[in-house]
């Protein structure tokens, strides 16, 4: 089993010392996630929260993923990083593409990328790109960067899409491993999706019972798809497991690495910066 920490909510220059301890105590990973920006007012309710009213303040810290990562992979020696998720309809697939091969390159093949499509109609419209294409343009821009990070190094590459469109052009530099692309969410479409085009699958904060769920029609979808021979990650958050027997079930679904938050775990206090990192030690000691 293999862990990540979230870089979620944390004031940004506590995020290299995380980084620094979590590559010290043998964690795998850290998962940032995206938000470009907080619409002071949104036309959508929060898909995950009861009430659907966001859970954090205007002002939470949520630097831009690929910068921060970026940063703390240059702090760290084997770390590895990946964003949970880019909001990836938002983006130009080709720049996206650039900064991913380049950030691959750089880091010595240590980063990966989850993507999702965006739940906020404000943040297509602020942005001038189109939400009712978004799951159409994500399925293309998907292929788009699994092309030019494919692994062998730069190379003539071109697309022809619906949506996206470009001739031969090569991008430099390019990475001499495949960078993983996950799939995130547990919709239908978005499970057809990462058992379809993804590396991998990124669950939500969610209970046992409901990962089961997702994990076990992911299982069926990658049969259907002639696709459960191919190695694929499952990367999970349980929000009710945090025993070893727990974790150890989630081994037998077939998850491939928890995220955890062992300062929430210990109740360590959340402005206290030492007492969260004293968390991530005594988590690794106990439980990995």
């Amino acid at each position: 089993m293999k862990w990540a920490l979230p870089g979620a909510m944390i004031a940004t220059p506590e995020l290299i010392d995380l980084a620094r301890v979590a590559d010290d105590c043998g964690y795998d990973a850290i998962a940032m996630p995206d938000s470009v920006f907080y619409p002071e007012h949104i036309s959508a309710g929060y898909p995950y929260s009861a009430d659907g009213k966001r859970m954090w303040a205007p002002d939470t810290p949520m630097p831009d993923p690929f910068i921060a990562m970026t940063a703390l992979a240059a702090v760290t020696e084997r770390l590895r990083f990946y964003t949970n998720v880019l909001k990836l309809p938002l983006r130009d697939p080709l720049l996206t593409a650039k900064q991913l091969s380049t950030m691959a390159v750089m880091s010595g093949n240590r980063v990966a990328v989850g993507v999702g499509l965006s739940w906020i109609p404000e943040e297509f419209t602020f942005t001038h790109t189109d939400m009712r294409t978004r799951g159409a343009r994500t399925d293309e821009a998907i292929d788009i960067l699994r092309m030019v990070c494919a692994g062998r190094g730069p190379e003539w590459v071109e697309y022809h899409g619906k949506h996206y469109d470009f001739d031969r052009l090569m991008i430099s530099p390019a990475p001499d491993r495949p960078v993983p692309v996950y799939g995130g969410g547990h919709s239908e479409p978005a499970l057809r999706r990462a058992a379809r085009r993804t590396d991998g699958w990124i669950s939500v904060n969610a209970t046992l019972a409901d990962l089961t769920a997702a994990i076990t029609r992911l299982h069926e979808l990658r049969t259907e798809y002639g696709r459960a021979d191919l190695p694929f990650e499952i990367d999970a958050s349980p929000t009710d497991v945090t025993d070893i027997d727990g974790y150890r079930r989630l081994a037998d679904l077939g998850v491939t690495r928890i995220r955890v938050a062992p300062w929430r775990m210990y109740d360590a206090d959340p402005t206290d910066p030492a007492a969260r990192l004293d968390a991530v030690r005594r988590f690794a000691d106990a439980a990995m």
